[in-house]
């Protein structure tokens, strides 16, 4: 079948079983056995799980998951599970947390778990008026809202609070109401949405106008994580650098992220790196606390005028070592979900131990100012490609078809070179069988 005579309108797919969806694929782009193969469920994963998480279900796409040590937070220790391809990140998470080890480890606090909810309402002739005529049923409004979810009020969660703001746009004034949610231990996103549903017929009655938008925002400004860790200067010396040294060259990085958005982006994106690779393998959104993250360092900026500011802050104490801090909203749940239900999360989450869904906020904005901190003092020492170069190589030699036993000495001519491409190491790797083939 030619690329112009496939059609992608399969209608029923989802009806098909797993098998006969892959066979289509096969059909479709002309898929070898080995191909096909991959799509295969490893042990301890259910073919029937799996394909009721989503939809069109053909199979998995493991990625490796790996262990972070060192960790210790709050005075409690911790095996970190994280889920992630890029190399070197397990690796520097570790080795920042056992620097920080040294001085105490992290200490890490959350605020309460609220999330915002939002309804939008249009064709409000008087949106001053309807401001106060919402305020006014507050506790009327909080009550209808808590029917929705008794479960959640009964563990202490639930509606606590309702703001409006009013908003210009080109499509007229826009009614925007808040709903203040305490999600507890769970993420929030089904409660929320489902209270700002039966509360938007109601809220657009007393506006006097139609509603439109009814969901969780992803902006969760009043559900933090904050963290801070204190890495001696005597911990940070290198060959070429004194502990003092590398403090103020990470200082100087640092400044950079925090007046230039271009360098702010990749510095942030190095602190989710942690993030996200813990908060995948625990079964949690990735999407959400990636949006929920870069939103809040652009609102952050906006008070003062910026396009961006870094999450995370470094300083320096009177003893002359690094102190450093994060913040940022964490919106993650230990009930429900993936987290629930997907056996690797279920095991991620017993490795960790956390008990709630603010501890492991807690200890994700501490692995997140790991990271961030092993990126910039690779930076502002011996560069960021080698150490993560080195991995990397790895990668390549198998591309290039390194067996085992020849892939370290592959992995060292491709560092020593400074050429981490495929190219060279299939060229290393024939200079290497022709040395060692037999006479």
């Amino acid at each position: 079948m030619t690329p112009r005579e496939r059609s992608s309108e399969i209608s029923g797919f989802y009806r098909l079983s797993v098998a006969e969806r892959r066979a289509r694929l096969r059909a479709w782009a002309e898929l070898s056995d080995a191909e096909l193969a991959s799509f295969e469920f490893p042990p301890g994963i259910d073919p029937a799980l799996v394909d009721r998480m989503i939809e069109n279900v053909v199979g998995v796409f493991p990625l490796p998951l790996g262990v972070a040590t060192h960790f210790r937070v709050n005075g409690r220790d911790y095996l970190v599970p994280m889920a992630i391809e890029e190399p070197s990140v397990v690796a520097a998470a570790s080795n920042s947390a056992k620097v920080a080890r040294g001085a105490g480890g992290f200490a890490a606090r959350t605020t309460d778990p609220v999330m915002i909810g939002q309804v939008q309402i249009l064709d409000v002739p008087d949106p001053e008026a309807a401001r106060l005529r919402i305020l006014a049923e507050r506790p009327r409004l909080l009550a209808q809202a808590n029917e929705k979810d008794p479960m959640l009020v009964k563990f202490g969660g639930g509606a606590r609070d309702l703001e409006v703001r009013l908003l210009p746009s080109r499509r007229g004034p826009m009614v925007v109401v808040h709903l203040l949610v305490d999600a507890r231990d769970a993420g929030g996103m089904n409660a929320v949405n489902t209270m700002c549903e039966a509360l938007a017929p109601t809220l657009a009655g007393l506006a006097g106008g139609r509603s439109v938008l009814r969901i969780i925002s992803n902006l969760a400004i009043f559900r933090l994580a904050r963290a801070s860790a204190t890495f001696p200067a005597a911990a940070l010396a290198t060959g070429t650098q004194s502990g003092p040294e590398v403090v103020e060259a990470i200082l100087d990085a640092f400044e950079l992220a925090r007046v230039d958005p271009f360098r702010c982006a990749t510095h942030n994106k190095g602190i989710m790196n942690g993030i996200s690779a813990v908060v995948l393998a625990t079964g949690n959104d990735t999407r959400a606390m990636e949006s929920g993250a870069h939103s809040y360092a652009a609102y952050r900026a906006a008070a003062d005028g910026a396009v961006l500011r870094p999450l995370s802050t470094y300083e320096k104490d009177r003893s002359g070592d690094l102190v450093a801090t994060i913040e940022l909203p964490v919106a993650v749940g230990l009930i429900g979900g993936a987290t629930a239900v997907h056996p690797t999360a279920r095991a991620a989450v017993k490795l960790l131990g956390v008990t709630s869904a603010a501890e492991l906020a807690g200890l994700l904005a501490a692995v997140g100012l790991a990271q961030n901190f092993g990126a910039l003092r690779a930076l502002a020492t011996e560069g960021i490609q080698r150490g993560h170069m080195e991995l990397h190589a790895r990668n390549i030699a198998h591309m290039a078809g390194a067996r085992p036993e020849e892939t370290d000495r592959v992995v060292a001519r491709l560092v020593a070179e400074h050429a981490i491409r495929i190219d060279r190491a299939q060229e290393i790797l024939r200079q290497l069988r022709a040395e060692n083939a037999p006479p």
